[in-house]
């Protein structure tokens, strides 16, 4: 019958049909319990620890575990004449370089004089099968700070020229103010990164980084239609009617703008290239509809006397049809 240190399923605590997975599970659970840094002043975990080690080096190669199976712990001395296991502890088939001794790290060789014990891989290898770091000790990992999101809302004109912005922002504890290099030809809803700027890492890492969402305010006038701007531009009776040349700001500064004499309410003229300028440097076009604004006076009883209503009435004869006969259901 075996004893326990004999019996490597039990060592482990998993029956004999126990997958691999299975097995790395129990192995690594039971190395952080018994490890002889984690219990120093245990004496018998160094002892456990080799014994668990040594069960899981031989279930967790599938022909080790076969003959193991077959043969029991003594499987090893089986193979007189060039058996592949003969010595145990030395390195594995395939394993490629020497093995790391714990002898080095623990003093003095196995209990009984034996010849040291052996486990393939370097000492980063091991430790890090224990849940990392260079001691063996389980240590948090660094930690990069968390994100911050902040939103701000923006003048139309430098949505649309590109510009500077303030942002206020509170991170560590305290409320700061950031200086925000707008792109031209941003849109509400883009997303601006600062990298680094948001909350501070743990165990030096690095920080996070300050997510902003920018809004684009409205303005009183223009209006946006992908890169192109729109403006409803109003004209007097007399430039509608007899044509005129007006100036008229844009993004690129005043121009001046032809109006066609005999122009009605709701013509729209373009001025080439004097829309939004984006990051592809193509920009795009300014529509101007032509509204006719009539005097205000005209709005009040007795304003209008008999002169401009003789004058209104001469202009309605130069009308050729009804305004209105193309209106159908």
């Amino acid at each position: 019958m075996k004893t326990m240190s004999e019996d490597y399923y039990a060592l482990l605590g998993v029956n004999n049909s126990a997958s691999q997975d299975e097995l790395q599970k129990a192995y690594r659970k039971l190395a952080r319990k018994y490890h002889p840094d984690l219990n120093p002043d245990d004496k018998t975990a160094k002892q456990k620890f080799k014994e668990i080690q040594n069960a899981y080096d031989v279930l967790s190669e599938p022909e080790k575990r076969k003959m193991y199976d077959q043969f029991g712990p003594d499987f090893e001395r089986m193979g007189a004449g060039g058996n592949p296991f003969q010595g145990g502890h030395g390195p594995r088939p395939g394993g490629g370089g020497a093995g790391f001794s714990f002898e080095d790290l623990f003093g003095g060789g196995a209990p009984g004089g034996g010849g040291g014990y052996q486990v393939e891989g370097d000492l980063g290898d091991i430790f890090r099968q224990f849940g990392g770091g260079t001691s063996g000790r389980q240590r948090a990992a660094p930690t990069k700070g968390q994100d911050i999101q902040e939103e701000l809302t923006i003048p139309f004109a430098t949505a649309v020229l590109g510009g500077e912005a303030s942002v206020g922002v509170r991170r560590d504890g305290k409320s700061e103010s950031l200086q925000l290099k707008i792109p031209a030809g941003v849109q509400s809803g883009k997303k601006m990164r600062l990298r680094g700027q948001g909350g501070p890492g743990g165990r030096n890492a690095p920080a996070g980084d300050l997510l902003i969402t920018l809004t684009v305010a409205p303005h009183p006038f223009f209006k946006r239609s992908g890169n192109n701007l729109e403006l409803r531009l109003p004209i007097t009776l007399s430039e509608a009617a007899l044509g005129a040349t007006v100036d008229l700001p844009t993004p690129g500064g005043t121009v001046s703008l032809k109006i066609p004499a005999g122009s009605s309410s709701g013509r729209r003229l373009r001025v080439k290239g004097q829309g939004v300028r984006g990051a592809s440097d193509n920009a795009g076009d300014l529509y101007v509809e032509l509204q006719i604004k009539l005097p205000e006076a005209l709005a009040k009883d007795n304003a209008v006397d008999d002169t401009v209503r003789a004058a209104i009435a001469q202009v309605e004869t130069l009308y050729e049809s009804p305004v209105r006969d193309k209106i159908i259901w």
